[in-house]
């Protein structure tokens, strides 16, 4: 029976203190016990619905952290001051000095400078490798590998990640699989495939507004006890505190998700079709050209679709630019970072979310100069916006009316 992470979603109810049909946001940063023995108890971890300081939890944080754990299917949630604040925190906390990860090559450009720059400095070492080949990273496991880390769909290149397949290579390699499941929530549920740990940054489709900065870590209760602890929890003692008004804010949105995912995909799914069909580059996992096609469509829960992410290439950077301030100024989207907006958001990735790569890096991974990164939006009329769209193409020459 395949896996409904909405209906997970749909059957959480929460009461406010006073009735109301959300909960109430705490708006505290930290609580009074009525008495000395038990605030004793809740510094050790043994007073069960009891609040300390708002670094370590708070109700508002549970909330939001618990429906993230019903929608990925893990026993607990932490939730996070933002995506990188998520990965970070894993990653410290799973990895010690003379530890070794493997990492797939296209990744948010903020992993991989963590990975590349940042960590080498407490002794983490980091092997890049095309992540849909699981004979390379089999290959490029060693004694002291800790943890598989890859993005179930990577960005930007829509690579896809053969989850099972991984699962397998962690669990011999005794290494925990960690997912980034940023660009398919919903449609990719990793856990049920095997893997150990999944993140989110919450900034994107799950809060789907734009308005707020956010992640989240989704795995076993002992994990998350692990990354809260006061003595040596990374997520406690490194400090990425998400705000209650924030998490109250993530949660209600977090319930038209599934509304709003599958009319991403449908609108991506148009678009790329007719992209393709026009002779453009288009990379998009719901095509049958896309080389992971098979492999989303095994994970996948279907009614979500294949997501709203897709690229175009054309050809140079300055096509893309001009492409891109003209769609803006035509009211179809913003030239802008980020994704899951109900606008259509468009960049290239290998000057803006991207360039912590180095180019002969970028080049070696197939992330042209002309790559334009698109995150559909909920556009009701998706024909009215390829015929605008088009119009932009034949305008600056990156189509011709002969062509179409």
């Amino acid at each position: 029976m395949k896996y409904k992470p909405a209906d997970h979603i749909q059957d959480l109810q929460y009461f406010g203190e006073f009735g109301g049909v959300n909960p109430s946001i705490s708006d505290s940063s930290t609580y009074t016990f009525l008495s000395a023995k038990t605030m004793f108890d809740t510094f050790e971890g043994n007073a069960e619905g009891c609040y300390l300081y708002s670094r370590h939890s708070s109700p508002s944080n549970l909330y939001l952290g618990e429906a993230l754990a019903a929608m990925e299917g893990t026993e607990s949630a932490n939730v996070s001051a933002s995506g990188m604040g998520a990965i970070t925190s894993v990653l410290m906390q799973l990895c010690n000095a003379g530890d070794h990860i493997v990492c797939s090559r296209t990744v948010y450009g903020g992993t991989y400078a963590f990975l590349k720059n940042f960590a080498p400095k407490f002794g983490i070492e980091t092997t890049f490798v095309d992540i849909t080949k699981p004979e390379l990273v089999q290959n490029a496991l060693q004694k002291n590998t800790k943890v598989i880390y890859c993005e179930s769909v990577s960005n930007p290149l829509l690579e896809i990640a053969d989850l099972e397949a991984l699962a397998k290579i962690s669990k011999a390699s005794n290494s925990k699989l960690v997912v980034d499941n940023t660009f398919s929530p919903l449609s990719i549920s990793p856990i049920k495939l095997g893997a150990d740990v999944v993140i989110h940054s919450l900034t994107k489709f799950i809060n789907g507004s734009s308005d707020t900065v956010g992640g989240v870590v989704c795995g076993t209760t002992e994990f998350i006890n692990n990354l809260r602890n006061v003595n040596d929890g990374a997520a406690m003692l490194l400090g990425p505190t998400m705000d209650s008004l924030r998490a109250a804010s993530i949660l209600k949105n977090l319930r038209t998700l599934h509304i709003r995912m599958k009319q991403h995909s449908h609108n991506a799914m148009f678009l790329a079709h007719k992209f393709q069909e026009d002779g453009l580059k288009t990379v998009y996992p719901g095509l049958e050209s896309h080389p992971g096609h098979e492999t989303f469509k095994t994970m996948m829960n279907e009614s979500y679709g294949f997501g709203g992410m897709l690229t175009l290439d054309v050809g140079s950077l300055d096509k893309a630019n001009e492409l891109m301030e003209l769609m803006q100024e035509r009211n179809l989207g913003y030239l802008a970072v980020s994704l899951g907006f109900y606008k259509t958001l468009f960049s290239a990735p290998g000057t803006s979310t991207s360039s912590e790569i180095p180019e002969e890096e970028q080049k070696e991974m197939g992330l042209g100069d002309g790559l334009i990164r698109f995150s559909i939006g909920l556009d009701n009329d998706i024909a009215r916006t390829y015929e605008m769209m088009k119009d932009c193409m034949e305008e600056v020459g990156i189509l011709s009316a002969e062509m179409v």
